[in-house]
């Protein structure tokens, strides 16, 4: 069943408000999009909505973790990442504190927002800076799993989380390992599709018609170095896949680790190559730009 991966970030978070006293939710105005509405209905003391001012909610979510809280400030991708850099940088990373920034809207799937609000840079952004973890789920169970790890785990986190419902990989039962880069499918050794978010499913049909091996890497900061580094052995040709730019995101962090060893294997982006996106229905955009099972068997079949 086909769900927002926002949407299940809403249903744990107000599960997870009810069952730990020590959670705050903060929001920018936004509490319907980024589903933190949810939290406010069940447990509204606890819920603060900071305005417009993501700068400011980000200084708020510090100082409430400062004071021993477990926070998550959600907003869209693009504001989260861009406008609030410096306070999450030296208010939130620099000291360390526990808050998860928990943001929805992330990519070219925002659609019709066009290029002001289809962030692209942010997963680069967030791996830059030291302490902060990053997360990017595939679909709703995986978006549940990684709320629930990030509020059991200390320090600040990062999840990006996608506007448009997006097929179920997973299921209820699943048992994540967010240590470990997850294996979708074993191809014939040679080409291995590395995706992230919503491209997890692209790589999954394309991989049908090439005989391909799939992993979602959902864990992008701390990343399963081992687990790449052996996949990159065993496969002639590797390609990283985002619905990000190639600068700074998947496809920056296999190649940087592929830079630490003597692999000869060839890693290959398939993602946003360095320019904004632009306004239109999110599978348009997506089509346009690449981000498809169909142009990814074009790209490996060249």
């Amino acid at each position: 069943m086909a769900q927002e991966t926002r949407n299940a970030y809403g249903a744990k978070l107000a599960e997870l408000i009810q069952k730990n006293p020590n959670i705050v939710v903060l929001d920018a105005d936004l509490t319907k999009s980024t589903k933190t509405i949810e939290a406010k209905k069940v447990c509204p003391e606890r819920h603060f909505n900071a305005g417009i001012a993501e700068c400011n909610m980000m200084g708020m979510a510090a100082g409430l973790a400062a004071s021993g809280k477990t926070v998550f400030a959600s907003t869209f991708a693009v504001f989260a990442t861009g406008r609030a850099f410096e306070i999450i940088r030296n208010s939130i990373c620099y000291p360390n504190l526990n808050v998860k920034i928990c943001a929805s809207h992330a990519g070219l799937s925002v659609g019709e927002d066009g290029a002001s609000h289809q962030s692209i840079e942010d997963v680069s952004i967030m791996r830059s800076i030291p302490n902060m973890k990053v997360y990017v789920p595939c679909d709703q169970y995986q978006a549940k799993a990684i709320v629930e790890h990030v509020a059991a785990i200390e320090g600040p986190c990062y999840v990006r989380l996608g506007r448009g419902k997006v097929e179920d990989v997973y299921n209820e039962n699943t048992v994540f390992d967010f240590d470990k880069v997850d294996i979708l499918r074993k191809g014939n050794g040679d080409v291995v599709l590395f995706a992230m978010g919503l491209m997890v499913q692209e790589a999954i049909k394309a991989a049908e018609t090439l005989d391909a091996t799939v992993v979602n890497v959902s864990s992008i900061k701390p990343i399963d170095s081992k687990g790449i580094i052996d996949l990159l052995k065993s496969h002639k040709r590797a390609y990283a896949l985002e619905e990000h730019s190639i600068i700074g995101g998947l496809f920056s962090t296999i190649a940087e680790l592929k830079a630490t060893t003597d692999i000869t294997t060839p890693v290959t982006p398939i993602g946003i190559n360095d320019v904004f996106g632009e306004s239109g229905k999110a599978r348009d955009v997506l089509t346009k730009y690449g981000l498809t099972a169909e142009h990814v068997i074009e790209v490996v079949k060249e």
